[in-house]
């Protein structure tokens, strides 16, 4: 079921909350900003968690980075934790 295309679904998730939270360098991929970026298979991506599994892996993430370096390669964690707690710039 595709409530709006991809790229619209990707928006809502990354520029439009970071703008909403007023996360000022985050949510688009641009210079100085931080690198947050999800690559996945658009084909494959789904949920696996269940009411009775809840802590399950996603399908179809392929690498995952944060702050300019990689946390998640080829269904595993590369055991990274460059992630830090954001506040509210605006």
């Amino acid at each position: 079921m595709n409530l709006f295309p991809l790229e619209t679904a990707v928006h809502k998730m990354t520029g439009l909350t970071a703008k909403t939270f007023g996360l000022a360098d985050r949510g688009v991929l641009k210079q100085g900003f931080a690198a947050d970026i999800v690559v996945f298979d658009e084909n494959e991506i789904d949920e696996a968690a269940s009411f009775a599994k809840p802590i399950q892996r996603a399908k179809g993430i392929d690498t995952v980075i944060v702050n300019g370096a990689v946390v998640w390669r080829e269904g595993k964690p590369t055991g990274a934790r460059p992630g830090r707690v954001l506040a509210r710039t605006a």
